[in-house]
């Protein structure tokens, strides 16, 4: 399919002009864009928030090849030394083998592209000392030394590691400090919430005290993008606590159970983890590093923000 862009028109995104074309849902267009199936100009178009110029000509081809790519870009390495590893995970990757032994994972990945860039040193499995879900993207860390692993799951232990995550959640968002029991089966199969944390006894053994921060950043069309800075970190904390605030994650499947107001459809929960800041292991010298949302989640922004913005 062929399109081109009226004159008189303000610039709409590549993702726009595609779900125009084909009347397809917005998670379909920008992954379109994404598999490489969209053309702006007669250039793949590989970001569906690009913005289309008056006159410019997008085309659809739903059956052409899908683009091929490594799990890990070559420039997914955002930091490397002789004790720690920092990537920039994208969203559909493992951080540790599931159970099914799925060993596309982002440390077998990580191991893979440090062997094929050369220059770091010995070929050592990667220590594990944090997680990101399958489909939220963002920063991590692995280690790559004993004292480094141990250094660092103390800082995680401590709650001393700076996460900040950015994410699209339904409704309006207003600043909040969430702080609640999170246990692993809350009474109906789903991890949550044992009622908020109030100290004292009278708490289930397996509950542990959850904080995430909440603070809105931009007001979008029946959502808001909000920054979640991590207190302590927990297995789903983000997506559980913006649940039970009223306002899942755009793209959320588990933690909709008790949302009762209009859905936006997304291929993902549109959860980033932007900010990551630790001391080194070794040299006690404090790093930061921050790394932009991947293309689907910048197109759902901008897909979402008001006219005028």
């Amino acid at each position: 399919m062929t399109s081109p862009i009226d004159a008189n028109s303000t610039e709409p995104t590549v993702a726009a002009v595609v779900r125009l074309q084909t009347g397809l849902p917005w998670s379909r267009s920008r992954r379109l864009c994404v598999e490489g199936r969209v053309t702006l100009d007669g250039e793949r178009c590989l970001d569906p928030a690009a913005r289309v110029a008056p006159g410019s000509v997008v085309v659809v081809d739903a059956s052409a090849p899908r683009r091929h790519a490594g799990p890990l870009a070559d420039n997914a390495i955002v930091h490397c030394d002789r004790d720690v590893v920092i990537i920039d995970k994208p969203a559909g990757l493992l951080s540790v083998p599931d159970d099914t032994g799925n060993r596309e994972t982002a440390a077998d990945c990580t191991r893979t592209l440090l062997r094929r860039r050369g220059g770091y040193g010995d070929d050592v499995a990667l220590g594990v000392v944090q997680r990101l879900d399958r489909d939220t993207s963002g920063l991590m860390v692995f280690t790559r030394t004993a004292l480094a692993k141990r250094a660092l799951a103390e800082q995680f232990r401590a709650h001393t590691i700076e996460r900040v995550y950015h994410a699209i959640a339904h409704g309006i968002v207003a600043a909040a400090r969430v702080e609640s029991l999170i246990v692993p089966d809350r009474g109906d199969g789903i991890r949550g919430s044992q009622g908020h944390f109030r100290g004292g006894g009278g708490a289930p053994g397996d509950a542990k005290r959850s904080v995430t921060d909440v603070r809105p950043i931009a007001a979008l069309a029946g959502a808001t993008l909000v920054e979640c800075r991590l207190e302590t970190g927990r297995q789903h904390q983000i997506r559980i606590h913006l649940s039970e605030l009223g306002h899942p994650l755009v793209g959320e499947r588990v933690y909709m159970r008790d949302h009762r107001g209009p859905r936006i459809d997304a291929g993902r929960p549109m959860l980033h983890a932007r900010t990551l800041g630790f001391l080194h292991p070794r040299t006690g010298k404090p790093l930061w590093f921050e790394c932009e949302a991947p293309d689907d989640f910048r197109a759902m922004v901008a897909e979402l923000r008001p006219v005028g913005n």
